[in-house]
């Protein structure tokens, strides 16, 4: 069994960039991704902020070299995909057992509604190219067709921490000796169902977001795509670009208290930190920096914000929500905020939480509202909890 698993590429795009480079320059000038929905027609238009990505499913085709008749979710999954590969500058791939393993809730559904709007009209209308690649395993399959990977190709859906369990995955499969190579993240696109689903929960604000705030009211919806290459020492050890962390520590727990909230003692979220810091051999002192899941919900703030002061006893590292820029990208966010984390390492950064005003009265802590540049960040935990109690937490480490 492999003694380390190592991150050696990283790609993303959000509603803050189409890539790295594009993301790190919207962190440094405190500029987040929300506007108003552009992407379909909804009745919620000019009433919902939503933080997609700042292309067209044509535009990003023409990235991708895909047909704009495929789905959204893929378009960007393929994106990101191809910027961590390329990142890693991996010599000779071909030589090494490579996994896809990705992440996504919503599938196809961006072609579905428009093929259902046609259909139910008239059933005789409607175009079946637009239903094909529907289900969630359908995107990861043609992402990897695209990529030639073909070793281990699965999908996992597990909500809000869908992405973060495929890198967590991904991680074991490697230790194990199934893989050498596994690229892992996720992606989810903007869609109706989405947005009306998460609006009659009635946890949708108004406004840009603001977690962690006494006075947040709700999350925003985002899209996009995040992934990093996981590598087995042996391959780090022929790569001619150092790596850029190590992914020391994993954990995935189950409160069983609700099928959309968090326990208010947010007993999953507790499990899943200490766990993770337990398998990584740190201690909570160790963590320089929480990517918060921070959705800016009542329930989850609070429950997160219980579980941290249980882990962390008064000795709070810097923490944000990077939800603040791109908006809740559901069974992406793992992914995205996964490169984040290893970004956060790589440059000695911090992120700031956007819009935080007032400290929450019945939890001690707050989140960084500054970006600061030149920190020591040798150790990250990022945070990804899904509806139905399902909750993960990763930690970076410096190799």
């Amino acid at each position: 069994m492999s003694s380390a698993v190592y991150i050696a590429g990283v790609g993303v795009i959000s509603a803050i960039g189409n890539d790295v480079a594009e993301h790190l320059v919207s962190f440094e000038q405190e500029k987040a991704g929300m506007d108003a929905i552009t992407l379909f027609d909804t009745i919620h238009r000019g009433e919902l902020p939503v933080a997609a990505v700042k292309l067209t499913t044509r535009e990003l085709a023409e990235m991708t070299g895909l047909s704009p008749e495929i789905s959204r979710t893929t378009q960007l999954s393929l994106v990101a995909a191809k910027e961590a590969i390329a990142d890693a500058a991996i010599p000779d791939p071909s030589k090494w057992r490579t996994g896809l393993i990705s992440a996504n809730t919503v599938g196809g559904m961006d072609k579905s509604e428009d093929f259902f709007v046609d259909f139910l009209a008239d059933n005789n209308k409607g175009k079946l190219r637009f239903i094909w690649d529907h289900e969630c395993g359908s995107i990861t399959e043609t992402v990897a067709d695209q990529l030639g990977v073909s070793d281990v190709v699965t999908t996992i859906s597990t909500a809000c921490s869908s992405s973060a369990n495929s890198i967590f995955y991904a991680a074991r499969l490697i230790k194990n000796d199934v893989l050498d190579i596994a690229i892992a993240g996720g992606a989810d696109a903007l869609t109706k169902f989405t947005l009306n689903g998460f609006n009659t929960l009635m946890i949708l604000d108004k406004e840009f977001c603001k977690p962690f705030d006494e006075h947040r009211a709700g999350l925003n919806l985002g899209e996009g795509a995040g992934y990093v290459v996981l590598v087995s020492e042996k391959v780090a050890k022929t790569l001619t670009k150092v790596p850029y962390c190590k992914l020391s520590g994993y954990a995935n727990s189950n409160d069983a208290y609700h099928q959309t909230a968090s326990s208010p003692e947010g007993t999953g979220s507790y499990l899943a930190m200490t766990r993770a810091l337990e398998k990584s051999g740190l201690r909570p002192l160790d963590i320089d920096y929480i990517n918060l899941h921070g959705t800016g919900t009542p329930n989850n703030d609070s429950a997160e914000g219980t579980a941290i002061t249980r882990v962390f006893d008064g000795k709070f590292p810097p923490m944000s929500s990077t939800k603040s820029y791109t908006g809740h990208t559901l069974g992406a966010s793992g992914g995205i905020e996964a490169v984040f984390s290893v970004l956060a390492i790589k440059h000695g950064i911090i992120y700031p939480n956007l819009r935080f005003e007032t400290q929450m009265e019945d939890l001690p802590l707050k989140p960084v509202t500054k970006f600061l540049k030149g920190q020591k960040v040798r150790n990250v935990m990022s945070n990804s909890f899904g509806f139905g109690g399902n909750c993960t937490s990763l930690i970076f480490s410096t190799s």
